[in-house]
């Protein structure tokens, strides 16, 4: 098996990884940085070792909301790997970190060359499409303390208990306005279930 923090490398088999290694490349993951644009061309497939990468629609100027996360059990722009080069989405950098990178056309080329990790790779895509679909429907369905814990807890799978973000930035993920997520967070806090302060939340 693969030594690697992403736990999609992780579980490659020995050849598999083999032929990757050569291609992969450390890189930053720097708070903000847009990894891709809707209708831009990508280069890149990230396997993240740590930090988050949202996937967000941009509603008007300035506004936008989540539809996925991307993490350490995740990768980053394999659609244009498998299927041309151009992203769908947007994705932008919440949470600081490092990952794994490689040249879409060699990611393509191993796929065609191991079935089974083009198939998995496949199976992620579905996965994120299912998550999606999940995130619209809690969006339209459920209340904004609901979201916000689905939100946290989620966070939570890709980065851990200590969290650093803005209750603005979290608005801006879930598409409410700051004040609902003051009054979430605050009741949350008193339930004893996380402990915020300022730029920095912690899950107890």
């Amino acid at each position: 098996m693969a030594h690697s923090p992403n736990r999609l490398l992780a579980a490659q088999p020995a050849e598999v990884f083999a032929a990757l290694e050569p291609h992969l490349k450390i890189v930053d993951l720097t708070i903000g940085e847009v990894t891709a644009e809707p209708g831009g061309e990508i280069k890149r497939v990230y396997f993240p070792h740590s930090g988050v990468v949202s996937l967000v629609v941009q509603l008007r100027v300035g506004e936008m909301i989540e539809t996925a996360m991307i993490g350490r059990d995740g990768v980053l722009n394999v659609s244009a790997a498998l299927d041309g080069k151009v992203s769908y989405n947007k994705g932008i950098v919440q949470l600081s970190g490092v990952a794994s990178a490689i040249d879409v056309d060699q990611l393509r080329r191993i796929a065609g060359e191991f079935d089974s990790f083009r198939s998995m790779l496949m199976r992620h895509d579905q996965v994120l499409f299912a998550e999606s679909q999940q995130s619209a429907a809690c969006n339209a369905s459920h209340s904004v303390e609901r979201r916000m814990c689905r939100w946290l807890l989620r966070m939570r799978d890709l980065a851990g208990d200590d969290l650093t973000l803005t209750q603005e930035f979290l608005a801006q993920m879930l598409g409410v306005r700051r004040p609902s997520v003051s009054v979430v967070a605050n009741t949350l806090q008193k339930a004893g279930l996380i402990r915020y302060r300022r730029g920095h939340v912690r899950l107890l």
